[in-house]
Protein backbone atom coordinates (compact mmCIF):
# COMPACT_ATOMS: atom_id res chain seq x y z
CA UNK A 1 0.00 0.00 0.00
CA UNK A 2 1.41 3.13 -1.43
CA UNK A 3 0.89 5.78 1.60
CA UNK A 4 0.44 9.48 0.40
CA UNK A 5 2.02 11.87 2.60
CA UNK A 6 0.05 15.14 3.62
CA UNK A 7 3.09 17.02 5.86
CA UNK A 8 6.35 18.26 5.20
CA UNK A 9 7.56 17.21 8.74
CA UNK A 10 6.55 14.99 11.20
CA UNK A 11 7.69 13.71 14.56
CA UNK A 12 6.68 10.31 16.62
CA UNK A 13 7.16 9.63 19.99
CA UNK A 14 7.91 5.32 20.95
CA UNK A 15 7.36 6.11 24.59
CA UNK A 16 8.84 3.40 26.95
CA UNK A 17 9.36 3.20 30.78
CA UNK A 18 13.24 4.29 30.81
CA UNK A 19 13.95 5.74 27.69
CA UNK A 20 11.66 7.81 24.73
CA UNK A 21 12.78 6.94 21.03
CA UNK A 22 11.96 9.86 18.79
CA UNK A 23 11.28 9.73 15.40
CA UNK A 24 11.84 12.67 12.84
CA UNK A 25 10.50 12.50 9.11
CA UNK A 26 10.81 15.75 6.66
CA UNK A 27 11.21 17.05 3.27
CA UNK A 28 14.24 19.59 2.31
CA UNK A 29 13.29 22.23 -0.48
CA UNK A 30 14.70 19.64 -2.82
CA UNK A 31 11.96 16.95 -2.02
CA UNK A 32 14.41 14.51 -0.45
CA UNK A 33 13.02 12.73 2.43
CA UNK A 34 14.84 12.79 5.97
CA UNK A 35 14.63 10.37 8.71
CA UNK A 36 16.01 11.06 12.38
CA UNK A 37 15.85 8.63 14.97
CA UNK A 38 17.01 9.41 18.71
CA UNK A 39 16.94 8.28 21.98
CA UNK A 40 16.00 9.89 25.12
CA UNK A 41 16.19 9.42 28.54
CA UNK A 42 13.25 9.50 31.19
CA UNK A 43 13.99 11.66 33.47
CA UNK A 44 13.10 14.90 33.81
CA UNK A 45 16.12 16.62 31.62
CA UNK A 46 15.95 14.17 28.93
CA UNK A 47 12.60 15.01 28.39
CA UNK A 48 13.00 18.79 28.11
CA UNK A 49 15.93 18.06 25.96
CA UNK A 50 14.10 15.89 23.97
CA UNK A 51 10.78 18.50 23.47
CA UNK A 52 13.18 21.39 22.83
CA UNK A 53 15.07 18.63 19.85
CA UNK A 54 11.64 17.98 18.29
CA UNK A 55 10.26 21.73 18.42
CA UNK A 56 13.16 22.62 16.54
CA UNK A 57 12.17 21.12 13.45
CA UNK A 58 9.19 22.69 14.00
CA UNK A 59 6.75 19.71 12.42
CA UNK A 60 2.93 20.32 11.79
CA UNK A 61 2.48 16.56 13.06
CA UNK A 62 3.88 15.35 16.62
CA UNK A 63 2.53 11.77 17.45
CA UNK A 64 2.80 9.25 20.71
CA UNK A 65 1.00 6.47 21.54
CA UNK A 66 -0.93 5.76 24.60
CA UNK A 67 1.32 3.04 26.68
CA UNK A 68 0.27 3.14 30.05
CA UNK A 69 0.52 6.12 32.15
CA UNK A 70 4.32 6.39 30.71
CA UNK A 71 3.03 9.06 27.73
CA UNK A 72 1.83 11.91 30.10
CA UNK A 73 5.32 13.17 30.82
CA UNK A 74 6.63 13.57 27.21
CA UNK A 75 3.47 15.18 26.49
CA UNK A 76 3.77 17.68 29.09
CA UNK A 77 7.03 18.33 28.29
CA UNK A 78 5.94 19.13 24.40
CA UNK A 79 3.05 21.29 25.66
CA UNK A 80 5.45 23.60 27.80
CA UNK A 81 7.24 24.03 24.36
CA UNK A 82 3.81 25.13 22.81
CA UNK A 83 3.19 21.46 20.74
CA UNK A 84 0.23 19.48 21.60
CA UNK A 85 0.71 16.17 20.18
CA UNK A 86 -1.88 13.59 19.04
CA UNK A 87 -2.22 10.69 21.67
CA UNK A 88 -2.75 7.55 19.31
CA UNK A 89 -4.42 4.03 20.40
CA UNK A 90 -2.12 1.22 20.12
CA UNK A 91 -4.60 -1.17 18.68
CA UNK A 92 -5.30 1.41 15.79
CA UNK A 93 -1.63 1.79 14.99
CA UNK A 94 -1.52 -2.03 15.16
CA UNK A 95 -4.71 -2.37 12.25
CA UNK A 96 -3.02 -0.01 10.05
CA UNK A 97 -1.87 -2.50 7.29
CA UNK A 98 1.32 -2.21 5.06
CA UNK A 99 3.59 -1.98 8.08
CA UNK A 100 7.34 -3.43 7.33
CA UNK A 101 9.10 -5.35 10.06
CA UNK A 102 12.49 -3.65 9.55
CA UNK A 103 10.64 -0.46 10.48
CA UNK A 104 11.33 1.08 13.96
CA UNK A 105 8.15 1.55 16.09
CA UNK A 106 8.58 4.94 16.69
CA UNK A 107 9.08 5.68 12.06
CA UNK A 108 6.28 3.43 11.69
CA UNK A 109 4.49 6.05 13.74
CA UNK A 110 6.14 8.98 11.68
CA UNK A 111 5.41 7.52 8.18
CA UNK A 112 1.46 7.07 9.27
CA UNK A 113 1.35 10.73 10.71
CA UNK A 114 2.40 12.01 7.91
CA UNK A 115 0.05 10.37 5.79
CA UNK A 116 -2.80 11.39 8.27
CA UNK A 117 -3.48 8.21 9.04
CA UNK A 118 -3.75 8.29 12.54
CA UNK A 119 -6.26 9.40 14.84
CA UNK A 120 -5.66 11.09 18.57
CA UNK A 121 -7.50 10.24 21.44
CA UNK A 122 -9.44 13.03 23.65
CA UNK A 123 -6.37 14.39 26.13
CA UNK A 124 -8.04 16.88 28.29
CA UNK A 125 -6.38 20.30 29.45
CA UNK A 126 -3.45 20.48 32.04
CA UNK A 127 -5.42 21.14 35.34
CA UNK A 128 -8.03 18.52 34.40
CA UNK A 129 -5.99 15.82 33.62
CA UNK A 130 -4.11 16.48 37.57
CA UNK A 131 -7.73 16.56 39.17
CA UNK A 132 -8.12 12.65 37.24
CA UNK A 133 -5.54 11.90 40.13
CA UNK A 134 -7.65 12.82 43.20
CA UNK A 135 -10.69 11.71 41.55
CA UNK A 136 -9.55 8.42 40.13
CA UNK A 137 -7.90 7.96 44.03
CA UNK A 138 -11.46 8.13 45.53
CA UNK A 139 -13.10 6.44 43.35
CA UNK A 140 -10.36 3.56 44.38
CA UNK A 141 -11.31 4.06 48.02
CA UNK A 142 -14.77 4.23 47.11
CA UNK A 143 -14.27 0.62 45.89
CA UNK A 144 -12.59 -0.70 48.96
CA UNK A 145 -14.94 0.96 50.94
CA UNK A 146 -17.76 -0.92 48.96
CA UNK A 147 -15.56 -4.40 49.79
CA UNK A 148 -15.31 -3.65 53.45
CA UNK A 149 -18.56 -3.43 53.65
CA UNK A 150 -19.80 -6.55 52.21
CA UNK A 151 -17.23 -8.21 54.20
CA UNK A 152 -18.35 -7.24 57.39
CA UNK A 153 -21.90 -8.14 56.08
CA UNK A 154 -20.27 -11.59 55.61
CA UNK A 155 -18.86 -11.81 58.98
CA UNK A 156 -21.79 -10.96 60.79
CA UNK A 157 -23.75 -13.46 59.05
CA UNK A 158 -21.12 -15.95 59.99
CA UNK A 159 -21.82 -15.19 63.47
CA UNK A 160 -25.60 -15.61 62.98
CA UNK A 161 -26.84 -11.76 63.00
CA UNK A 162 -28.92 -11.39 60.58
CA UNK A 163 -29.58 -8.04 60.58
CA UNK A 164 -29.43 -7.36 56.84
CA UNK A 165 -32.48 -9.20 56.53
CA UNK A 166 -34.61 -6.43 57.98
CA UNK A 167 -32.64 -2.95 57.83
CA UNK A 168 -32.09 -2.27 54.23
CA UNK A 169 -28.70 -0.77 54.88
CA UNK A 170 -26.30 -2.25 57.90
CA UNK A 171 -24.22 0.79 57.41
CA UNK A 172 -27.06 3.63 58.47
CA UNK A 173 -26.43 5.40 61.30
CA UNK A 174 -28.88 3.52 63.38
CA UNK A 175 -27.51 -0.21 62.14
CA UNK A 176 -24.09 0.76 62.58
CA UNK A 177 -24.97 1.86 65.97
CA UNK A 178 -26.75 -1.46 67.14
CA UNK A 179 -23.96 -3.64 65.79
CA UNK A 180 -21.39 -1.39 67.79
CA UNK A 181 -23.67 -2.40 71.00
CA UNK A 182 -22.94 -5.96 69.66
CA UNK A 183 -19.49 -5.66 69.57
CA UNK A 184 -19.50 -3.77 72.60
CA UNK A 185 -21.09 -7.09 74.76
CA UNK A 186 -24.43 -5.69 75.01
CA UNK A 187 -27.59 -7.64 74.55
CA UNK A 188 -29.94 -7.76 71.64
CA UNK A 189 -32.74 -5.87 74.58
CA UNK A 190 -29.89 -3.56 75.17
CA UNK A 191 -29.21 -2.67 71.53
CA UNK A 192 -32.83 -1.83 70.53
CA UNK A 193 -32.31 1.49 71.69
CA UNK A 194 -30.42 2.69 69.01
CA UNK A 195 -32.60 1.47 66.84
CA UNK A 196 -34.07 4.29 64.66
CA UNK A 197 -38.38 4.60 65.11
CA UNK A 198 -38.12 5.07 60.99
CA UNK A 199 -36.86 1.32 60.61
CA UNK A 200 -39.91 -0.03 59.53
CA UNK A 201 -39.14 -3.87 60.94
CA UNK A 202 -41.09 -3.89 64.45
CA UNK A 203 -39.11 -4.56 67.90
CA UNK A 204 -39.54 -8.35 67.42
CA UNK A 205 -37.99 -8.73 64.15
CA UNK A 206 -35.04 -6.64 65.10
CA UNK A 207 -34.57 -8.79 68.45
CA UNK A 208 -34.65 -11.80 66.23
CA UNK A 209 -32.17 -10.64 63.95
CA UNK A 210 -29.38 -9.13 66.03
CA UNK A 211 -29.77 -12.57 68.54
CA UNK A 212 -26.61 -14.69 66.97
CA UNK A 213 -23.65 -16.61 68.50
CA UNK A 214 -20.67 -13.89 67.59
CA UNK A 215 -17.24 -15.40 68.57
CA UNK A 216 -13.81 -13.39 70.32
CA UNK A 217 -12.93 -13.54 66.46
CA UNK A 218 -15.96 -12.38 65.14
CA UNK A 219 -15.94 -9.22 66.79
CA UNK A 220 -12.13 -8.46 66.42
CA UNK A 221 -12.38 -8.81 62.57
CA UNK A 222 -16.13 -6.93 62.64
CA UNK A 223 -14.25 -3.52 64.65
CA UNK A 224 -11.38 -3.69 62.73
CA UNK A 225 -13.35 -3.34 59.77
CA UNK A 226 -15.41 -1.17 61.19
CA UNK A 227 -12.74 1.15 62.31
CA UNK A 228 -10.91 0.50 58.79
CA UNK A 229 -14.48 1.56 56.62
CA UNK A 230 -15.04 4.98 59.01
CA UNK A 231 -11.43 5.64 58.13
CA UNK A 232 -12.42 5.45 54.72
CA UNK A 233 -15.58 7.49 54.76
CA UNK A 234 -13.20 10.13 56.23
CA UNK A 235 -10.90 10.22 53.31
CA UNK A 236 -13.39 10.16 50.70
CA UNK A 237 -15.09 12.93 52.48
CA UNK A 238 -11.61 14.61 52.23
CA UNK A 239 -11.12 13.90 48.58
CA UNK A 240 -14.56 14.60 47.72
CA UNK A 241 -14.04 18.48 49.38
CA UNK A 242 -10.40 18.72 47.59
CA UNK A 243 -12.49 17.79 44.11
CA UNK A 244 -14.65 20.50 44.48
CA UNK A 245 -12.57 22.96 45.71
CA UNK A 246 -10.50 22.31 42.51
CA UNK A 247 -13.65 22.79 40.36
CA UNK A 248 -14.60 25.89 41.74
CA UNK A 249 -13.89 27.52 38.21
CA UNK A 250 -15.86 25.36 36.74
CA UNK A 251 -18.95 25.66 38.48
CA UNK A 252 -21.20 26.96 36.32
CA UNK A 253 -20.56 24.09 34.19
CA UNK A 254 -21.12 21.56 37.07
CA UNK A 255 -24.40 23.43 37.41
CA UNK A 256 -25.40 22.67 33.97
CA UNK A 257 -24.18 19.03 33.86
CA UNK A 258 -26.80 18.20 37.20
CA UNK A 259 -30.19 19.63 35.33
CA UNK A 260 -29.49 16.46 33.28
CA UNK A 261 -31.81 13.27 34.90
CA UNK A 262 -29.48 11.14 36.94
CA UNK A 263 -27.14 13.63 37.38
CA UNK A 264 -25.66 14.76 40.58
CA UNK A 265 -22.57 16.62 41.68
CA UNK A 266 -20.17 13.29 43.02
CA UNK A 267 -22.20 11.05 39.80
Amino acid sequence: MELKPLYHCVASLDVHQAVVIVCIIYEDEAGEIHVQLREFGAFKRDRKAMAEWVASFQPQQVVMESTGIYWKSPYAALEKQGIHALVVNARHVKQVPGRKTDIADAQWLAILARSGLLRGSFVPPQDLRTLRLISRQMQKLTGILSGEKNRVHKVLTDGGIRLAVVVSDIHGKSARNMIKGLLRGETPEQVLQYASKRLKATEEELLDALDGELTDDHIFVVSETLDHIEDLERRITIFAKQLLSKLEPYKAILQALQTIPGVDIMG
